[in-house]
């Protein structure tokens, strides 16, 4: 007769309860890091068209509004608000960079904003490789932990028969098989995500290039 998975859980002990609600907590985690990044990501993807239109606009202003209007995750519109205002003289005579070269103050100011993008965009993704890299092994810990316990209840009965152990084993390695389902979608998760990063990543090093270019032959 199958075994449910109330009469499972109830014949694990603490350790194999701790251990399968690790797995729980950290499946959660991940489904929820992956359904949120893949709503950033799309959103992103999405606005990015608006790039190819940035350049055609009357004035960088207007450039800049419409690129916000796309931009709802707001990571390429920084830069070139940032990259605007630091070529504004009004601006640049309220700090320090009055002084300072028209280039090296773009070079600061958009590798600030990258940095700042770049951080953002990889939030999660250590989240994911973490789980990806252990949830395996915290299922097997939970196996080993099973067959322990079933060796243990055999090597106390007078005759050792194969249905004594092959149950217990089985059930036991469902903490393998959990521990697996946790970390397949976790990996692969991230290295989808990483890909989408460095398409994104290569797109704003662009960007940031072309104005670096526009603002100092500007000033």
């Amino acid at each position: 007769m199958p075994i449910t998975i109330s009469q499972y859980w109830i014949q694990l002990d603490a350790l194999g309860r701790a251990v399968a609600l690790l797995l729980i907590l950290m499946s959660l985690i991940s489904w929820f890091t992956i359904f949120s990044k893949a709503w950033s990501f799309w959103r992103i993807r999405r606005g990015n068209t608006a790039l190819h239109l940035f350049w055609q606009a009357p004035t960088m202003q207007d450039a800049v509004n419409a690129l916000g209007v796309s931009d709802v995750e707001n990571i390429y519109t920084p830069l070139a608000k940032q990259g605007l205002a630091a070529s504004d003289p009004q601006t640049r005579s309220k700090s320090m960079m009055l002084n300072t070269n028209t280039a090296d103050v773009m070079t600061r100011v958009l590798r600030e904003e990258l940095t700042r993008v770049t951080v953002r965009l990889e939030s999660g993704l250590t989240l994911l490789a973490s789980i990806g890299a252990t949830a395996p092994f915290v299922g097997l810990l939970g196996t080993v932990w099973g067959i322990y316990h079933a060796l243990t209840a055999v090597s106390g009965s007078s005759a050792i028969q194969i249905d004594l152990v092959a149950g217990p084993v089985g059930e036991a390695l469902v903490m393998t098989g959990l521990g697996l389902m946790v970390a397949i979608p976790a990996v692969l998760a991230y290295n989808a995500f990483n890909r989408i990063n460095r398409i994104t990543f290569a797109e704003l090093d662009g960007f940031a290039f072309d104005l670096h270019a526009y603002f100092t032959k500007l000033n």
